[in-house]
């Protein structure tokens, strides 16, 4: 009897297979990347909710400031018992005393109109400022979250990165302590090789604890922004290309962040609100016309006389109000607006100025960057020549255990400050849009691309 050769399933009907078979894929646990995090993020991230529901509550000031230049209309209803006494003069006698109880009920209509009403026109204006306020208060947020989720993300990476090199410097020392025992046994080491290579391999064992501490933070602080414990993250990959900033001139990156920046939008809004804010209060003095429309009824089953009425009135006029004095009120008010807009213009000022500063810094950091990781790739292939010269120079007899491992000691930590130089500048790449004011998923999703 021949034997049936086991038959094999192409990729793509393998995986066919396995979903018809009750959906095994989708307990498969794939690796997340920067995007996806990000998204979780913007579902599950408490401080964005926030920023979101800011933003509604927001929108509700440029209802409110609508209407107060909008007609207003109340109703009042009354019902009243009356007991009324009346005792008239003796002196004419065709009127009777007596007492009446009776009740009397009514109700009525009032509309006012405004017609004219300096502070309310003010007040309008201002709310649509606010109402902008709240929406670029909501930009800032999400950029915010790009970055806070970004700076997490790759905080796992580092912490992960750092394990792992603990962990092959341990292995390292590990066959290095072995090599030393070994060359003790047969006489041809000291025993001081083997104690150097034993305090090395401690000092490594407290540094992978410290490690693996470190990472259970990271990744904590990430399971804050997405409210799940992250899965296994996607690192960098062979995509990941250093690119000078464009266009390469920090002085256009500056000119671009004072025209775009947000924080800068903000509170370029909050001056303008000041400056009105002048304006309405000086409106105290200004005298206000409203169209006033009344329209009531009376009845009582009862009165002085003992016959009851009804009564209809119905009016309609203008207004003028025109205030006077309030004891010193409304020139307290406008003072205190004048101060409170040289303040705004101050604090203005105080944000351009950082503005400029920060994309000045976050030019430099994406620049410097760029350089950092360039020598610190030079420097990973210079300290694996050394280690393996020193290596070498051991086998042969011009170096000593403590050369190499001191070698080793330099390649790990060259390569840990690598990756941490790589992540930030991919983070420096995200703040300098950021100072700009152009930072959003697009540039994300382009960072998302180094990563395998």
């Amino acid at each position: 009897m021949v034997a049936q050769k086991p038959m094999k399933l192409k990729p793509h009907l393998f995986l066919i297979v396995l979903a018809a078979s009750g959906g095994v894929l989708n307990n498969v646990a794939w690796p997340a990347d920067l995007l996806e995090t990000f998204h979780s993020a913007q579902l599950n991230d408490p401080v964005f909710a926030a920023a979101r529901a800011t933003q509604q509550a927001g929108q509700e000031k440029l209802s409110q400031g609508r209407s107060l230049l909008a007609p207003s209309i109340n109703l009042s209803a009354n019902s009243t018992f009356n007991d009324l006494t009346t005792q008239y003069n003796p002196a004419i006698p065709i009127l009777p005393n007596g007492e009446n109880r009776y009740n009397s009920h009514g109700y009525g209509v009032t509309l006012v109109q405004p017609l004219f009403r300096q502070q309310n026109w003010q007040a309008y204006s201002e709310s649509d400022l606010q109402a902008t306020q709240a929406e670029i208060q909501l930009k800032i947020a999400e950029q915010d979250l790009i970055t806070r989720v970004a700076q997490a993300y790759f905080d796992v990476l580092i912490a992960q990165d750092s394990v792992q090199l603990v962990e092959a410097q341990k292995t390292a020392i590990s066959e290095q302590l072995e090599q030393a025992k070994r060359n003790f046994e047969v006489g041809s080491a000291t025993i001081t090789d083997t104690l150097e290579a034993q305090a090395r391999y401690d000092l490594t064992g407290a540094q992978q604890i410290a490690a693996l501490n470190n990472l259970e933070i990271k990744r904590s602080a990430l399971q804050q922004l997405i409210n799940a414990m992250p899965k296994e993250l996607k690192p960098l990959g062979k995509e990941f290309k250093l690119e000078p900033p464009q266009p390469a001139d920090m002085e256009k990156w500056v000119e671009a962040a004072q025209v775009g920046n947000l924080q800068l939008a903000i509170a370029q809004a909050g001056a303008e609100i000041a400056d009105k804010e002048v304006a309405r209060n000086r409106g105290g003095h200004y005298p206000t016309i409203d169209l006033v429309a009344n329209y009531s009824q009376s009845n009582a089953n009862g009165g002085s006389f003992g016959v009851g009425s009804d009564t209809t009135n119905k009016s309609i006029g203008v207004q003028l109000n025109m205030p006077l004095f309030q004891g010193g009120a409304v020139n307290s008010k406008w003072r205190e607006a004048q101060a409170n807009r040289e303040r705004a213009r101050q604090e203005l000022e105080n944000v351009r100025r950082n503005v400029m500063q920060q994309a000045r810094q976050s030019y430099l950091g994406v620049v410097s960057g760029i350089a950092q990781v360039q020598a610190l790739q030079q420097a990973l292939a210079s300290s694996e020549s050394v280690l393996e010269a020193s290596k070498l120079g051991h086998e042969v007899g011009v170096r000593t255990n403590l050369d190499v491992l001191n070698a080793q000691q330099q390649l790990f930590s060259t390569r840990r400050d690598l990756y941490q130089a790589q992540y930030n500048y991919l983070l420096s790449q995200l703040r300098l849009k950021q100072a700009e004011g152009s930072l959003g998923e697009e540039d994300l999703s382009k960072v998302n691309q180094s990563l395998r």
